[in-house]
């Protein structure tokens, strides 16, 4: 399916208007771009989800603040929903092609990818019931036993939601809901969600379009799988021990820090706090890598880490002495120790300023 392009600088122009806080120019931009014959879905993927790219971009580089990126990204929202309602009643298409549900993994909130995709798909003919950010799974098998879907689209842009999203899979399928998964959090391949068991996998909204209108064959309800049938590694119970034990990992990681790194001590409640967060993430992506017998998931996440930390002027090199502390009170685990080696070996070899020393 082709569609019409719109101008290059639309993009820039509409960045301009969000990152400024102006929700009306921003609305005026794609009101006049689809009065100049842009269609909403280009618009959608083409403009609007570049942007939303961009937001989250400059506040990696610490080029805008955490209130600034949240402003933004609402103002974005906005011009999505001014899209949806932009065409008059009688010239949108009726749903004609089935019924599905779009949501996101429970916890998970950044819900402006399964947004997009959810349009999209109304424009392709769709009755989409959208159920937005982290969904409990209970509530999710709920509405599909009450409206029956043809498919569940489930999103997910955090992979410690990853443990999580597995129970979704598994849930929907024995009621006899098949699943397409999506979203970064399932990786750039589709790997992650073949391995816990999802139906299809689709990289973006028109590959999500392609696959719901190829068709997906509804699995026989049966008895909810456990995690060991698709995960058979999980078996050694290092993913449950180290999970299970997160609030004491994370406790004498920091003891330990303030050891090895006297300042620490004299951080204030602010520095303190965000110190625990740091740790905190460090020791749930080492679970979910453990999860999924995938050290991509962790290493990724040490290196995005020392890049946002690097921009902010903090010392990535903090990283490897927690890995060093969490390898010593995990050393009765070997998968464990492993990742966590090669955490290290990532950080030492990924070019950035203050990691080598």
């Amino acid at each position: 399916m082709s569609h019409p392009t719109v101008p290059a600088e639309l993009p820039d122009q509409l960045w301009e208007a969000v990152a400024d806080g102006d929700e009306h120019t921003a609305v005026d931009i794609v009101h006049r771009a689809l009065a100049d014959g842009a269609d909403e879905e280009t618009l959608l993927l083409e403009v609007i989800a570049p942007v939303q790219r961009r937001i989250g971009t400059e506040w990696a580089a610490d080029r805008i603040s955490v209130a600034q990126e949240h402003a933004a990204t609402a103002i974005n929202e906005r011009v999505v929903g001014f899209l949806a309602h932009a065409r008059p009643e009688g010239e949108r298409r009726a749903p004609d092609r089935g019924r599905v549900t779009v949501s996101c993994i429970d916890g998970e909130w950044h819900a402006f990818p399964a947004r997009l995709v959810t349009e999209v798909l109304r424009l392709r003919g769709w009755r989409v019931d959208y159920l937005g950010a982290q969904t409990p799974t209970a509530h999710l098998i709920a509405h599909l036993h009450r409206t029956n879907p043809d498919a569940v689209l489930l999103s997910g842009s955090i992979p410690t939601h990853l443990p999580t999203a597995h129970s979704a899979i598994t849930a929907c399928q024995a009621i006899g809901v098949p699943v397409l998964a999506g979203g970064r959090a399932f990786g750039p391949d589709g790997r992650r969600a073949r391995a816990l068991g999802a139906d299809e996998w689709a990289a973006d909204a028109r590959g999500a379009a392609a696959v719901l209108e190829a068709g997906l064959a509804q699995p026989c309800p049966t008895a909810i799988r456990q995690a060991t049938d698709d995960l058979p590694h999980l078996d050694d119970q290092e993913y449950t021990m180290v999970a299970q034990s997160r609030p004491q990992l994370v406790k004498q990681t920091l003891v330990d820090l303030e050891d090895r790194f006297p300042a620490v001590r004299g951080y204030g409640d602010a520095q303190r706090e965000r110190t625990v967060e740091d740790i905190a993430h460090i020791v749930d992506f080492l679970a979910t890598a453990l999860y999924l017998d995938e050290p991509d998931v962790f290493t990724a996440f040490l290196t995005w880490t020392a890049d946002i930390l690097e921009a902010r002027h903090v010392p990535a090199r903090s990283l490897t002495a927690g890995l060093d502390i969490l390898a010593v009170q995990l050393r009765d685990f070997p998968r464990t120790v492993r990742l966590l080696h090669a955490g290290t070996a990532a950080l030492r070899d990924h070019p950035v300023p203050g990691i080598r020393a």
